[in-house]
């Protein structure tokens, strides 16, 4: 027979939503147990280092206004909540800079803070399981009442839970999901991520009924050098040209196909759709000066990334005029009389003035100072947009639209919050993190069953609460 246990909270993923709900919930007083697939804990935010998004309700409707409403209210109205709940761990969390131009964030260290919430949950007598699959979500009465879990020494065991949390991180590390609902060609993208985000939590929320957003959100990613794959995590930051926002991109047909200063992380989605998926970024040397080898935001190092792609083996070229684009390898397939002729076109329009088409809305300064630094680009993925759709309570819903009793998500499993747009994943994860953490607070609060609810706190109950919905 399996081992079994009951647990108020069963957190499956321990990465930023996953660790951050369970540290939450045991100071709340629930008794929790968290799984993870990979051997160590941390995922994707473990490469991170800030926590961001847009500073305003108006701010958000107006770079996502494809988002679900709900979503991106709680994430503004609870932002600064989280960055409280940081620094209440300990975790030194530094003041507020912009970011992306629209965007208002922190830098904290993010190993630190995924390590602290860890030693939370094992200090308060929870647990932490590295190595464990789940197999299974149990299904009591229609209701999600936990799973069933094999541990990393083959031990099966089944964990009850009155609320069960899916934070397995998105589906990003496998290809028949990101063909399907990224784009059929997203197996060709590198994976800027952790690999053990392979769609966990999405399939087991599918299983018992979740819906799940619409194909074609997007996906949140960077542009990088083509041909380099990444050698170690180290290089998601790296070889992301986050630059491009300041330069040109060309496709193979030689033509601009996006408005590039709207972000890198947009452009990446916009490449996605071009012939092969590449093109050509352009930057001049006051490009290359002043963002190339440049920071992208404060206090992150700087790499010249020029540098490590022509060192790398990448396709890059230095040329000491606009005429000698027109002698691009023939190899590479672009056609450079038409590259260059694009890049005069788009200076003349600035000099006068004009907008060009695409539009440059928020930098029109010319790219005219010689020399001008080529570099091959491609799309690489962090995580998809689509994913399993949740309420402001991080309660999953069903295809009826109501709620799964007993089925909580958050973090890149989610679906709703972004659709073409982005405005802050580690930020995301945080606060639905939180949010789901306060909705099993209040089901543990609610639950009649003594075994559930029988070690819970006075704490627990009384902050539920203090909500309002206790």
């Amino acid at each position: 027979m399996p081992d079994q246990q009951v647990v108020d909270l069963l957190v499956i993923g321990a990465g930023m939503a996953g660790l951050t709900a369970g540290a939450r919930a045991v100071r709340d007083g629930l008794s929790v147990v968290v799984t993870e697939i990979g051997d160590e804990v941390g995922g994707s935010a473990r490469y991170a280092g800030y926590a961001w998004t847009a500073p305003s309700h108006e701010a958000m409707e107006r770079h996502n206004p494809g988002g679900e409403t709900s979503l991106k209210r709680a994430l503004v109205d609870r932002f600064t909540d989280g960055i409280t709940w940081i620094r209440s761990t300990g975790v030194d969390v530094k003041g507020a800079q912009p970011i992306l131009g629209f965007g208002q964030g922190h830098q904290f260290d993010t190993n630190h803070y995924i390590d602290t919430c860890r030693r939370i949950v094992v200090e308060a007598g929870g647990e932490v399981l590295p190595a464990t699959v789940t197999e299974r979500l149990l299904l009591e009465d229609g209701a999600v009442a936990g799973a069933e879990l094999v541990t990393g020494d083959g031990t099966r065991r089944i964990v009850q839970a009155a609320s069960t949390l899916l934070a397995t991180g998105g589906f990003q590390g496998d290809t028949a999901l990101r063909d399907k609902f990224v784009h059929p060609h997203a197996d060709r993208m590198e994976l800027r991520s952790n690999p053990h985000s392979r769609g966990g939590g999405y399939r087991l929320a599918t299983s018992v009924g979740a819906a799940t957003g619409s194909t074609g959100a997007g996906f949140y990613g960077h542009l990088i050098p083509s041909g380099i794959p990444f050698g170690d995590p180290s290089d998601f930051v790296d070889l992301s040209l986050y630059y491009s926002e300041h330069a040109l991109l060309f496709n193979l047909r030689g033509e601009r196909f996006a408005d590039e200063t709207l972000g890198d992380h947009l452009t990446t989605m916009a490449l996605m759709e071009q012939p092969e998926s590449r093109g050509l970024l352009i930057a001049d040397s006051r490009v290359f000066r002043d963002w190339v080898v440049g920071s992208y935001v404060k206090g992150a190092v700087a790499v010249d990334k020029f540098a490590l792609a022509a060192k790398r083996g990448g396709r890059v070229g230095l040329a000491d005029s606009l005429d000698e684009l027109d002698c691009l390898p023939e190899e590479w397939g672009y056609d450079g009389s038409a590259v260059r002729a694009a890049v005069e076109g788009v200076n003349a329009k600035s000099a006068a003035g004009e907008e060009p088409t695409p539009g440059r809305r928020l930098d029109r300064t010319p790219l005219d100072q010689p020399p001008y630094y080529v570099v091959e680009a491609v799309p690489a993925i962090t995580f998809p947009f689509h994913g399993i759709r949740i309420d402001d309570s991080a309660r999953v819903l069903g295809e009826d639209g109501r709620p799964v009793a007993g089925l909580l998500a958050a973090g890149s499993d989610t679906g709703g919050l972004w659709h073409r747009a982005y405005a802050g994943g580690i930020a995301s994860a945080l606060v639905f993190g939180l949010v789901a953490a306060e909705t099993a607070v209040e089901t543990a609060v609610q639950n009649t069953t003594p075994t559930v609810t029988g070690d819970l706190t006075a704490t627990a109950a009384a902050r539920a609460a203090s909500r309002g919905r206790g």
